[in-house]
């Protein structure tokens, strides 16, 4: 496997990764402007990007996914939930789902919560043996923090769904899983963001204040205080929905 997190604009964290031997990559939640350098880094890897994947529709920045897909011919990715809610076609992943890139397995996660659409990406390399190796988590968890649930604007109701998700999708995986999320510290995503790129889901459910919570305690905890709306919010989401 190979494996690259990319820091860009708005402290967003991007990645690329895939397998080598059967030269097949995946592109995880691309920001405008940085497009040539997912081009630039399959070609020198050798390889073919089959998905172009945003796990979710951003609201802080603007999406590079399906120019990107568009660019190299390949397949625009975003959860089912999006379908009818957006004014072009792309391939909807479900739960459950595998993408197959040779000794790389990745499976999709619907978490809802930080939006109705969030997923996040279960790595395996099979060369090391199907026990997962990574988690991508977008939106969802942060190192220290998790997604704000007010963006679609119903709060208590998707701080509720973040608490399910992260309880039934990510804290029972194994302690010592990595996480690799969607953004680090300075980014209007969640409160509290640590600088740190990385952790584990050990270290998470240790120093993570949000995850020893009661449900009702992380609900009220979330919506105590929102936070101002990222900058252009409107304007962004309506263009990267927009035919």
């Amino acid at each position: 496997m190979f494996f690259k997190q990319f820091a860009t604009k708005e402290a967003s964290l991007s990645y690329f990764f895939g397998c080598a031997t059967y030269a097949r990559a995946i592109a995880v939640d691309v920001v405008a402007g940085d497009e040539a350098w997912f081009v630039e880094e399959a070609r020198k890897a050798g390889v073919q990007i089959t998905h172009v994947i945003d796990t979710h529709v951003h609201a802080d920045h603007y999406s590079g996914g399906r120019r990107l897909a568009e660019m190299l011919g390949t397949s625009y990715c975003l959860h089912e939930f999006d379908q009818g809610k957006v004014g072009f076609a792309f391939e909807p992943l479900r739960d459950g789902q595998k993408l197959d890139l040779g000794n790389v397995q990745v499976e999709v996660l619907h978490t809802p919560g930080h939006t109705p659409d969030s997923v996040c990406l279960l790595v395996s390399d099979l060369r090391r043996g199907e026990t997962p190796w990574f988690v991508i988590t977008g939106d969802t968890l942060f190192v220290g923090a998790v997604g704000r649930p007010d963006l679609a604007g119903k709060e208590r109701e998707m701080s509720g769904q973040l608490y399910d998700s992260l309880h039934a999708k990510l804290l029972g995986l194994p302690a010592d899983l990595e996480i690799y999320p969607g953004h680090q510290a300075g980014s209007v995503c969640g409160v509290g963001l640590s600088g740190k790129p990385s952790s584990t889901i050990g270290f998470e459910k240790r120093w993570n204040p949000a995850l020893s919570m009661a449900r009702e305690d992380f609900i009220v905890e979330l919506t105590r205080e929102i936070p101002p709306h990222p900058a252009d919010m409107d304007r962004i989401v309506a263009a990267n929905i927009a035919a």
